[in-house]
């Protein structure tokens, strides 16, 4: 099962992860300390974009709060998948993103063979017939340019 994190999770899922030496030679952080320890500046550090998000879009709250749980009841393996499909987002140059879009359009209503064919196809593709074929089978506007979900 496949699952879709918006960006607002994903910015938290990814503060988790941050390393907090900048130079590799640097001395070993101390762990961290858990969330009760954090202080309100530190708290309120983490949680500023997720609260600017949510004071932005009204109409998403929902969606946000269903995004949450769902993340909250994730599997930890699940949960690792996701945030690397999240860090590749972040990692995606618009036409990468377009085209990823595309794709996902494409293929969320093939059933597992269906959907298999489809990604041995793309991946047989080179960068312009990529190009060609998103531009092609576009899929419907984001909101907001929020990944698809």
């Amino acid at each position: 099962m496949t699952h879709r994190i918006p960006p607002v999770l994903g910015l938290l899922a990814l503060l988790a992860r941050a390393p907090c030496a900048r130079a590799q030679d640097a001395k070993p952080a101390a762990p961290l300390p858990a969330w009760e320890q954090l202080t309100p500046a530190q708290r309120d550090l983490l949680i500023a974009p997720v609260r600017d998000r949510w004071n932005r879009e009204p109409e998403r709250r929902q969606k946000f709060m269903e995004y949450a749980k769902r993340w909250k009841d994730m599997p930890p393996p699940d949960r690792d998948h996701a945030r690397q499909g999240m860090e590749r987002w972040e990692g995606m140059t618009p036409e990468q993103r377009d085209q990823a879009r595309a794709v996902f359009h494409a293929v969320r209503g093939l059933d597992k063979a269906a959907r298999h064919d489809f990604m041995e196809k793309w991946r047989q593709m080179g960068p312009q017939q990529r190009a060609d074929w998103a531009k092609a089978h576009p899929a419907p506007p984001q909101p907001n340019g929020s990944p698809p979900h």
